[in-house]
């Protein structure tokens, strides 16, 4: 039998041979660079899985998602983004799109080689399962998978194993560095009630925790594992279990483990175990979309913001900026507050793009919406303006608060090493216009001051930066 083919998608060379060997061996692995690429290998390929990076020239990699997803031919091909930790719009969106799961960057490679086993390998897990095992596993999906609130997906799925397996104990343990071990949901206890544990009891957990595999134990009171917890378990009347690990980097809950405890003298059979690990990856996917729905209020929500993103620098558009600019300058003006607005270009991007290609071009501009972002507070609005043009409005900001954030964006911007140019800067002229409350100033007056500078700026040698009321340049070199 073949090996899946699993086809990575990214145009980071390294991230790439990250992936690759972290699925060497087990699964047959393929390679694109770019967004178009990516579809082209998928329709002429058909992989049975794709990793695919969210952040791609050409065409990103929600958009590449969204077609796969949309096309007959290829919508059950399992996708799993790849993103910055940060990026969490952007994971909502993927999976908006239709994207199975997602790992974030720094890639960890046991966790890759999890989330593709937990799509390929456990397909062939559904052999051999019991009518009533399917109905279950197919019932627990319908109810998860719209279910918002974890606890409660906690809470069926523990109920559930216990009532198909008729086993005597089924919980989920959460373990993470503030609570240490605790018991989230157990098919015997009472809702909400959480039980810690000393880990030094449950050997089997520790294994779980440190391997990323499932445990199982078929005699209970003679397993070397159990060795250390003799005394503790000979009274009990029980003798086999199960541990297996609910692996999502990104629950909020915790690293999640489930863990099944049984009366069965023939050990967990082949049928137990396939149904648990089962169960598991349908709650790891069903907890992680619950945990970023949780985030925002509606999927109507997230839209209606991504409408308003420009999607390369992901800050506010032209049209959003001019919406939001004109009600912040009304609310100065009525309570007689300053407003600052900075307007910023970045210096000889033509040549950027000559020199090294649209592709990088398009890099320095993703680069510096995220620096951005790192710098504005959640009251300013920072947009790109168009091409390389950005503008960031300030409410309740005088000049020199305004100068001070420009210092630090065009420093912050200077010094950034951008992929594929070595060592080469990238600076940015810009000008800053401040309304003080009792001028008479117009809102696209604010705005046409502030791009007056800029070009003041750039005309008394770029990397510059100068203010409405100096009548020269502040150097930035």
């Amino acid at each position: 039998m073949k090996p899946d083919k699993v086809l990575i998608v990214d145009d980071d060379k390294f991230i790439r041979t990250i992936l690759k060997d972290a699925l060497a061996g087990r699964y047959t692995t393929l390679e694109a660079d770019n967004g178009q690429t990516a579809l082209d290998m998928v329709f002429s390929t058909l992989p049975d899985l794709v990793i695919l990076d969210i952040e791609m020239p050409v065409m990103n990699g929600i958009e590449v998602c969204r077609i796969i997803k949309e096309t007959e031919l290829t919508k059950r091909i399992p996708v799993i983004l790849i993103t910055a930790h940060t990026n969490r719009d952007e994971i909502i969106l993927g999976m908006q799109t239709g994207a199975d799961d997602y790992i974030t960057k720094p890639v960890h490679p046991p966790e890759v080689l999890a989330r593709v086993d937990a799509h390929l390998l456990y397909k062939n897990y559904y052999n051999e399962l019991e009518r009533r095992d399917l109905q279950m596993l197919l019932e627990l999906y319908d109810i998860v998978t719209v279910l918002r609130n974890p606890m409660k997906i906690l809470l069926f799925v523990v109920e559930k194993i216990a009532d198909v397996i008729e086993v005597e104990r089924c919980s989920i343990i959460s373990i993470n560095d503030v609570n240490g071990i605790v018991v989230k949901a157990c098919n015997d206890l009472q809702e909400n009630i959480e039980i810690r544990l000393d880990l030094n009891r449950y050997p089997e957990i520790r294994k779980a925790i440190e391997t990323h595999q499932a445990v199982i134990v078929n005699d209970v009171k003679n397993d070397l594992l159990m060795e250390p917890v003799r005394q503790y378990v000979e009274a009990l009347n029980l003798n086999s279990l199960i541990v297996v690990p609910i692996i999502k980097k990104e629950a909020v809950i915790g690293t999640l483990l489930l863990r099944t405890t049984m009366k069965l003298r023939d050990g967990i059979s082949e049928r137990i175990s396939k149904l648990t690990h089962l169960v598991a990856n349908i709650s790891a996917n069903a907890l992680e979309n619950a945990t970023l729905f949780e985030s925002m209020q509606s999927a109507k929500d997230l839209f209606e913001e991504m409408a308003i993103r420009d999607g390369l620098s992901m800050l506010y558009t032209h049209r959003h900026f001019y919406e939001r600019l004109e009600k912040e300058f009304s609310r100065a003006v009525r309570h007689n507050e300053p407003l600052s607005l900075i307007f910023f270009d970045i210096d000889d991007f033509k040549q950027i793009n000559d020199k090294y290609g649209h592709i990088r071009g398009d890099e320095v501009i993703r680069q510096i919406g995220a620096l951005i972002r790192e710098f504005v507070r959640e009251i300013d609005i920072a947009a790109r303006y168009g091409g390389e043009e950005f503008v960031i409005l300030l409410p309740k900001t005088e000049a020199p608060g305004a100068l001070e954030l420009a210092r630090r964006i065009s420093s912050s911007i200077r010094l950034f090493r951008y992929k594929g140019m070595g060592d080469e800067q990238v600076t940015i002229s810009a000008g800053i216009s401040t309304f003080t409350g009792n001028s008479n100033q117009s809102f696209t007056q604010l705005v046409d001051m502030a791009n007056q500078l800029m070009f003041k700026a750039k005309s008394e040698g770029k990397d510059r930066i100068a203010i409405m009321d100096q009548s020269t340049a502040v150097n930035q070199s």
